[in-house]
């Protein structure tokens, strides 16, 4: 039996909306293990704006197993505080506070949909904005469309900086403000207004 959290309607105007930025850190492709996360990174876009005092930010348990040698982050210098962290599991009711009820935002939602999957199978979450498609139907010349270059193009970075300082990219909390304001551009954009929350499916 799956369980539902009330979802907003997609007929509101996205600008209207309560919005979660997630971002999951994970162990990348190990053949003989599952992928799994070692960080999650949430943030609360609300009517347009980025939250800067609503985050949550969280280390995910990791115990012995090998890290894909491309996974990208710090993890490599943290094992033994991964070794010491919540399993996701412990973690999740936490998590559910932050995405209940609210629409998803991440870039390239593949990974973040399918950790949470795992982690909680009976949960059907969202709807899921994707800031990566976003980005290549509104700025289809740019190079890379990874988020830390569509930042840096489009001068987001030193926001970014200011709202989650001491942090880089690949960090979960980094890149979860990096996608609330990437959300917060493309909804401040002129034409925008009225743009519902449907719409950006």
């Amino acid at each position: 039996m799956k369980i539902y959290c009330q979802s907003p309607k997609l007929s509101t105007p996205a600008r209207e909306c309560v919005f979660s930025a997630i971002d999951f850190e994970t162990t990348g492709a190990v053949a003989g293990y599952p992928v799994e996360p070692w960080q999650v990174g949430i943030v609360t876009v609300a009517h347009g704006e980025v939250q800067a005092n609503s985050f949550f930010e969280s280390y995910l348990h990791i115990g012995d197993r090998p890290f894909n040698p491309m996974a990208p982050g710090r993890h490599a210098q943290i094992r033994c505080e991964l070794s010491l962290a919540p399993i996701p599991g412990r973690v999740w009711p936490e998590i559910l506070c932050w995405l209940g009820g609210r629409a998803l935002a991440a870039h390239n939602i593949g990974t973040e949909r399918n950790v949470l999957t795992n982690i909680a199978p009976l949960h059907r979450l969202g709807p899921w904005i994707d800031t990566l498609t976003l980005t290549r139907r509104s700025y289809p010349g740019f190079q890379s469309k990874a988020l830390e270059r569509v930042i840096e193009e489009l001068r987001l970075k030193a926001r970014v900086e200011e709202l989650c300082p001491g942090r880089d990219a690949h960090d979960a909390l980094y890149d979860a403000f990096a996608c609330a304001v990437l959300l917060e551009h493309y909804l401040a954009l002129p034409g925008w207004e009225t743009v519902t929350l449907g719409a950006l499916l």
